[in-house]
Order: structure tokens, then sequence, then C-alpha cells
């Protein structure tokens, strides 16, 4: 009796002194995932998940979403709190909807575009790689993104939804989540820097366990810009800026702290509305435009008008601009796809050091002499 007594004794002390086993998806301290400049999601790295976390959806959302990313060897093993997560999804994925033309540059620079199985409106595609998927057939069109064709969606089975709305009011992504496909909101727009919407690279990274690679795309991006704004403070002058458009009677233009607004501040140009403490546009009178604006040096970004004709067609008053005169207008919206979308609305968003190379060969011709226009071109 008193050797079992002792024997198991014995036992007890040798197993206290066991470290526990750590069971899969629990960890102590998860790692912060550093982000430099976006500032509408976070993510934390435990040592069998990754989560993720959007706090900006949408503008003056007061909605956060919240998703678990795990390995697909793990989930059936994994201990999750359902209740904590907006969805759980298995990761790599391998079949991925998209809703955003801003969206298709991230999967490219990552090597992924081969998951894209659906995107709503494919005619606006521009990335020649994604059109040809488009065109063999391989990329489903699912309608439009405000009303996507839950249907099809359902039907092409994706793993995951990458979503954009302007508001929480979505019903098409409330039928496809009843169907049991995670939707993952992206609000990479809601960003109110270049380089913070850039950054928007390392949300797509964890869907695919491309983490390292897009660290890498990002910092290169990053540093190309900070040189390009190092070239641009040399300039000798500061010229001024103006732009955007009427719709119908009202002058739309980027507000002083939008993204648009840093671009010129960051080429070394005055944007004569830099005071505003508007992050999105200003909707102002023709008449206040043509006071302040009348004798700038150059005039970019004037709505989607290729041509001085068509500016002068829609409104004789443009003509009265000294940029006008002295042709020095400058658009995106000659630089189009295959079948008319726009580049600069689905590429421009990834790569600002290339929108600020642009700007900075217009501004300061002598800096970048030899600079080929990605996005803004001459007026035609």
């Amino acid at each position: 009796m008193n050797k079992a007594v002792v024997f198991l004794l014995l036992i007890s002390v040798w197993s206290c002194k066991q470290p526990k086993k750590e069971g899969v998806g629990s960890v102590s301290e998860p790692q912060t995932v550093k982000l430099d400049h976006a500032s509408g999601f976070h993510i934390k790295q435990f040592s069998h998940f990754t989560v993720m976390e959007i706090s900006s959806p949408w503008p003056n959302s007061e909605t956060n979403f919240t998703y678990a990313l795990v390995p697909k060897e793990n989930l059936a093993t994994i201990s999750l709190n359902k209740d904590e997560y907006d969805a759980i999804i298995g990761v790599p994925v391998d079949r991925m909807v998209v809703t955003s033309t801003t969206h298709i540059p991230a999967l490219e620079a990552l090597g992924v575009t081969e998951k894209l199985v659906g995107f709503p409106d494919t005619q606006y595609v521009s990335s020649p790689a994604t059109r040809k998927r488009i065109d063999a057939g391989l990329i489903s069109d699912l309608g439009k993104n405000e009303s996507l064709n839950s249907e099809m969606v359902i039907a092409i089975n994706p793993e995951v939804v990458i979503g954009f709305s302007i508001n929480n009011e979505n019903k098409t992504y409330e039928t496809i989540q009843r169907s049991n496909i995670p939707v993952a909101y992206n609000g990479d727009w809601t960003e109110e820097t270049p380089l913070g919407k850039a950054e928007w690279i390392k949300f797509f990274a964890p869907f695919f366990k491309k983490e390292a690679k897009a660290d890498s795309i990002f910092r290169s991006i990053a540093n190309n810009y900070q040189d390009a704004k190092a070239l641009a403070a040399k300039a000798q002058k500061t010229p001024s800026v103006i732009s955007g458009a009427l719709y119908k009677d009202i002058w739309y233009l980027p507000g002083g702290k939008s993204w648009a607004a840093q671009f010129i501040t960051d080429a070394n140009a005055d944007y004569l509305w830099k005071d505003s403490t508007a992050s999105g546009s200003l909707s102002l009178s023709l008449e206040s435009v043509l006071e302040k604006g009348y004798n700038a040096d150059f005039w970019v970004s004037p709505s989607q008008y290729g041509s001085y004709s068509e500016l002068k067609e829609a409104n004789r008053h443009y003509a009265q601009f000294a940029p006008f005169k002295n042709k020095n207008i400058y658009t995106y919206a000659n630089s189009k796809g295959p079948t008319g979308g726009l580049l600069y609305f689905e590429l421009a968003p990834s790569r600002p050091d290339l929108v600020l190379k642009d700007l900075i060969h217009i501004f300061h011709p002598e800096l970048l002499p030899n600079h080929s226009p990605t996005f803004f071109k001459p007026l035609n």
C-alpha cells in the first residue's frame, strides 16, 4: 500500500512539472503586424491563425468587422468562438470574388490572379492580364457591385467575397452570407493618404499566405514615393494648380486633406484649396473657382473630359482659365483599358509612386525629363 501511495505521488508531481500542450489556435501573445500608413484595418498573427479587424469599411462607419483566417489544415481541429468573428475563412484561398477594380492590382502584384473567379461589371477592368482571363471565360461577370447577382455568386462557389460598400445596407451580401459564403469588407478607398491606400495590399496577403511578399512590394512602393517626393522638393518653382470640373451647376474638386490634394502638395505644387479641411470633395460654384483659379499655372483632373473641344463644348467659361489658354490641362481620362475602363481608378490607389512621378513630370519637367506618363496625359 505504501509503495502504491508513493508511486501515485511521484506520478502527480511529475505531471505537474510537465508543460501544458498548446491547443491549436491558442497563444498568449499575438504579434501585431506593423502598418505604417493605413489606418482602416489591423492584423494580429497568432501561432495558428490570423485575425483581421476592419475598422473603416466605409466612411464614418461605427461598425467593425473581425475575421479569423485559419490555415485549411487546422480548420478541423482549431477551437474558436464563432461569436467573436464575422467570418472564419480557410487559407490559402483558391477561389475569390472581389468587387472593386482597386482590388485587382493587389491580386496581380501578389501573383494570385488565377484565384479570381468573379467580378461585377467586368467591362471596367483595364488590366491586360485580368482582361485575358475575363475573355477566356475564367472570371464570371456578376452584375453590378451595388446589386451583385447572388445566384451567380453562389453558383461559382467562391471561398470568400471581398466586399465593397458605401454603407451597411447591402442586402445582397446578407444573402451571400446566408449561403455560407463569407464576405470580408475592404475599405481601401476610405484612406486619406496615397500610401495609406497602397498599404491595403497587406489586407489581401493573409488570404493567400503572401505576407512577406506584400511587405516587400509595399516597402518598394513607399520608398519610390518618398524618393520622388524628395526630388520634387528640389524644384525652384512652386506652380499653382486647380482641379475638378462642373457637374451640372456644381464644381467638384478635392478637399485640402484629400489624397488627391496630397499628391499635388507632394509634387511641390500649390494646390489653391490646400487650406480646406475636407478630406473628400468640395462643392463650389463656377464663379468662386474662376475667381480663385483664373490665373492658375496648371489644371489637373478635369473630370472625365479628354479634349479641349469637349471641355469648351460643355461650358464656354472653361476657356477663361489660364491653363485652358496656355494648354496646361492634364487628364487621366485618356488612359483607358481596351473596354473603356479608366486605368487611374484601377491602378492609381495601388501605385501612388507612379501618380506622383506623373505630376512631377508635369509641374517640374526638368526633374524627370525622360518619364513616360502612366495616368496623367495632356488634354487632346
